[in-house]
């Protein structure tokens, strides 16, 4: 048994650091299109946008405890909004970042997703994710979040275990460009709340008062690291 593990644990670390060759352009232009078909459209994005409130919330989860504060619980729910939880001062630079850390995680993690694809670390991407999601599982405070997460960290399992290369290199695309569309349209949706009179308590109007600069300025600041985060990782992505 000890000889197995000896041998089994190399094996295995040699194929969570190595490098795995890039994809065809077209796979990479086909991944592209089919994350902008489930983020244009409104009756997918319904859907998919699921996943990027676990990208949000889970932006919002781990700044905090970065910084500090003690993360009490996540809810996720079927509306695609959430809410975390945190305990500490209600002002300060840890609240300021945990609260800025939301609509700016998904374009981030799609940033970050797209530099470890251009270095054909495929397999560790899928590993990462896996990890976070699990992480993120145990502080989910709701039946609904708890089967989200769940089915999002089983399909990054079962295709990082089961899947051949090719398959891993499509579905790391399809996810790392579907956070980079994904990141750029819900700053847009909560503009357009705010013009409606929406969205009152929105992580701009909580920015806002911790801050004294005015909501317009931190989204703003979303829309910035939305669009610089696409550019930055679909260029990425394009070279290959």
């Amino acid at each position: 048994m000890d000889s197995l593990a000896a041998t089994a644990l190399p094996g295995l670390w040699d194929r969570l650091t190595g490098t795995q060759p890039d994809p065809a352009l077209w796979v990479v232009l086909a991944t592209a299109a089919a994350a902008l078909a489930v983020v244009v459209p409104h009756t997918p994005w319904r859907i998919s946008r699921n996943a990027i409130t676990i990208a949000h919330e889970g932006g919002h989860g781990l700044v905090a405890l970065l910084t500090g504060r003690q993360l009490t619980g996540i809810r996720l729910h079927s509306d695609t909004s959430g809410l975390t939880v945190s305990r500490g001062k209600p002002y300060g630079l840890g609240m300021i970042l945990t609260a800025a850390a939301g609509y700016t995680a998904p374009s981030l993690l799609g940033l970050g997703g797209a530099a470890l694809l251009a270095a054909g670390r495929i397999t560790l991407l899928l590993w990462v994710a896996t990890a976070l999601l699990v992480v993120m599982l145990v502080m989910i405070r709701n039946a609904y979040g708890v089967l989200t997460v769940v089915l999002a960290g089983g399909a990054f399992l079962l295709v990082s275990w089961l899947a051949g290369p090719q398959v891993q290199a499509a579905f790391a695309y399809t996810v790392v460009w579907f956070l980079l569309f994904g990141g750029v349209r819900p700053p847009f949706e909560l503009q357009a709340k705010r013009s409606r009179g929406g969205a009152g308590d929105s992580d701009a109007d909580q920015l806002s008062r911790l801050t004294h600069v005015p909501a317009g300025l931190w989204l703003f600041l979303f829309h910035a690291v939305s669009l610089c985060s696409l550019i930055g990782g679909g260029g990425r992505l394009l070279e290959g």
